[in-house]
């Protein structure tokens, strides 16, 4: 956005992130989604056209740890953004899950794409579904224009191996630090793995498309924990753990739907997002003075 020329306000209440990720040309305001007075307040101030709602509780372990918390997150949290909304007429498009909110599916990718049963098995799954659910209402009652992107399994450069990031990212981390890439599981589990600039063209394209749409956004095939530890270079035995629970075993997304309504399809190829985000992760534990551990988390 600011490389297009546009006026950007970032809402980030810091508590995983950290402000220097912010670019010098948007506007940085230090809040809590779920405050929605404040929230509301500050949209009408701005005024936006298009508020890209990526603001979440993503960790599913903390979901199932803390479900109350989770909901007041991506349930509250997505209603304030609505109501704000809604009073200044803004687009709202929605960062929702892929995999978490499907659940389980014997045949892979998910049939009949966006309108297949969603079962999540994670308090996290289910709540950006009731998430989607709010979306869906305030467009029949207020005409809001609002947009789902159910998205994969995002990785790339700038994700910190020691916040909330995906696997991608951690193992890079671990790797890095000489230890063994740690896998919960046997390793056969498998993920739709997106890379971040093929999701950022999907966000755009979201904008201008049609609204009230529901949208799949991944690369459309399978891959799993080991595969993907081979693909960055670790040749060694993983560090097994434990499988933990709310966890899928198996997740695709079809993405015809974003092809056929957008023109997008995912465009770069596992084997380059691996070595861009590999190369990230370096280049940042090499800079002077890098982050401590869990200094910030990837949006």
């Amino acid at each position: 956005m600011v490389a297009d020329g546009r006026s950007v306000h970032v809402v980030d209440d810091l508590s995983a992130g950290r402000a220097i990720q912010v670019p010098a040309e948007a506007d940085l305001h230090r809040l809590d989604v779920r405050h929605a007075s404040d929230l509301d307040a500050l949209i009408g101030r701005v005024r936006p056209t298009a508020i890209f709602h990526l603001a979440a509780q993503a960790d599913v372990r903390r979901a199932l740890a803390q479900p109350a918390f989770d909901a007041e997150v991506n349930v509250l949290g997505t209603i304030a953004v609505l109501e704000a909304a809604r009073k200044v007429g803004a687009r709202v498009l929605f960062a929702s899950t892929g995999g978490a909110g499907y659940g389980e599916y014997p045949e892979l990718p998910v049939p009949s794409p966006e309108t297949a049963e969603t079962r999540p098995l994670s308090h996290y799954g289910m709540s950006k579904m009731a998430a989607e659910g709010y979306g869906a209402v305030y467009g029949r009652l207020y005409g809001t224009e609002w947009v789902a992107l159910r998205l994969g399994n995002v990785y790339g450069p700038r994700q910190d191996p020691h916040g909330e990031a995906g696997v991608v990212a951690i193992f890079c981390g671990r790797m890095l630090d000489g230890e063994r890439p740690r896998v919960f599981g046997d390793g056969r589990q498998t993920r739709d793995y997106v890379y971040v600039a093929d999701v950022v063209r999907a966000f755009q394209a979201a904008e201008e498309g049609p609204a009230g749409e529901v949208v799949n956004v991944g690369a459309g095939r399978e891959v799993s924990v080991l595969d993907l530890i081979e693909g960055l270079g670790f040749r060694g035995e993983p560090d097994f753990a434990p499988a933990r629970p709310g966890e899928l075993m198996r997740s695709a997304l079809d993405v015809r739907k974003a092809e056929a309504l957008w023109g997008w399809r995912a465009s770069t190829s596992l084997a380059e997002g691996l070595r861009a985000t590999a190369a990230a992760v370096a280049a940042a534990r090499a800079a002077p003075g890098s982050r401590p551990p869990g200094a910030f988390a990837s949006a």
